[in-house]
């Protein structure tokens, strides 16, 4: 079959559909990935075709409006902001994303586009199926993982999940506007299209392991957890960062991932500060929240390298629980850090608490040198976290995401 997979946002909201997309062309279908244009190099060799859709993701998140995130400090704040931000990005990628399905048999939408791609298969008359890397149906069994994942009692959740889709839906009114008006679909609204598709079960697949996150017990039929999509990567590690690693112990790597910061300079200062008075070398990435080190015997600042080759060797990893990184970190088995930022990475970092391979969470506006310390010296010095990553990574190692999307696929295309 010909297969279109939708999606938007950072680097992590793109790498997981790239392994997954591999997976599907081995089992002979033919894939095309369609999001940003920025992210075309993470498809190359991987068997996938590459159809590049507008807005450059990197910059709208160092916009003014980007930044502006960091003066929102509640989870439902922090994502109104983001949907208004959005609103127009939608708009502006739906024709390219209508261009992409145009050729396909099948459209895979994931989360952060999934009204959207949905609305475009129903206007083209093709089958479609959600490829989710977080819950985002409602549940009473946990607090809505984009506003931080925060319990509010069984009412609370069920409510606050409910307040996401909503919020979700009104990204892309403008969106189903210009199908309606530039490409002549007779759509229903989006609420319409919602319950509808909701009582029929459509099929949505979630891109992590039962392990981190038990199915919910009151999420419909249709709601299934696949297990991780790991990324096509194929690169090696710089030079540089080979003689680093080992000239030395196994050094704490340091990442923020697609996050960003208000003031790179200070939180750099601060995590070296925090490395040294624990007494580890660390590996610092400057991402796109440019944190950087001066590189020396105990420290080095990197670009973006493969986390897969990369983490196994590291003694913890400390990072902003972004869903793509909270995977690549439970791969490689070894303890960590995670500092939530924004959106659902405080959902994530409770998951690693609660699964026994972080020691404590250190979110970004209480990260300083005398909270990172502490907790790099019990990740790093308390054996019961490496032991229980290594636990789940074994188990992880067994488990086959891809097999889920193509059973999926047979079914929905009979």
């Amino acid at each position: 079959m010909r297969v279109v997979i939708m999606t938007a946002g950072s680097r992590g909201d793109v790498a997981p559909y790239t392994g997954l997309g591999a997976g599907l062309a081995r089992s002979g279908h033919d894939v095309t990935l369609a999001t940003h244009g920025l992210f075309e190099p993470l498809a190359a060799g991987s068997g996938v075709r590459f159809h590049p859709t507008p807005v450059d993701p990197h910059a709208v998140s160092h916009s003014d409006r980007g930044r502006g995130l960091h003066a929102s400090t509640t989870g439902l704040g922090k994502l109104l902001r983001a949907a208004s931000m959005a609103r127009s990005a939608a708009e502006e990628m739906t024709d390219s994303l209508v261009q992409a399905a145009r050729g396909a048999d099948v459209v895979l939408a994931a989360g952060a586009v999934a009204p959207l791609g949905r609305a475009i298969a129903e206007g083209l008359h093709l089958p479609s199926l959600g490829l989710f890397l977080q819950p985002q149906h409602p549940t009473r069994e946990f607090g809505a993982p984009m506003l931080g994942g925060r319990s509010l009692g069984t009412l609370g959740n069920h409510l606050g999940g409910r307040a996401v889709i909503s919020a979700v839906d009104r990204v892309f009114t403008q969106a189903m506007h210009r199908l309606r008006t530039r490409h002549g679909m007779a759509l229903r609204s989006l609420s319409a299209s919602r319950r509808a598709h909701e009582r029929a079960h459509w099929p949505v697949l979630h891109g992590f392991s039962e392990r981190v996150v038990p199915r919910p017990g009151d999420w419909r039929p249709g709601l299934d957890i696949a297990g991780y999509w790991w990324p096509h990567d194929t690169r090696t590690l710089p030079g540089e960062l080979e003689e680093f690693l080992a000239a030395g112990p196994p050094p704490v790597f340091v990442g923020l991932g697609s996050a960003t910061v208000p003031d790179p300079g200070h939180l750099s200062a601060e995590i070296v500060r925090a490395l040294r008075t624990a007494g580890l070398r660390g590996i610092v990435q400057q991402g796109w929240a440019g944190l950087t080190a001066h590189s020396g015997d105990d420290v080095i600042t990197v670009g973006d390298v493969p986390h897969a080759l990369l983490f196994p060797r590291t003694a913890a990893v400390v990072h902003h629980a972004g869903a793509g990184t909270t995977a690549a970190v439970l791969r490689a088995g070894v303890p960590t850090i995670p500092v939530p930022v924004q959106f659902d990475g405080g959902f994530w970092a409770a998951r690693l608490v609660a699964l026994g391979t972080a020691p404590c969470a250190v979110p970004l506006r209480r990260l300083t040198a005398g909270t990172l310390a502490p907790a790099l010296r019990r990740a790093t010095g308390e054996p019961r976290h490496r032991d229980r990553a290594r636990e789940l990574a074994r188990g992880l190692a067994g488990e086959d995401g891809v097999a889920p999307v193509l059973a999926a696929l047979d079914r929905i295309t009979r």
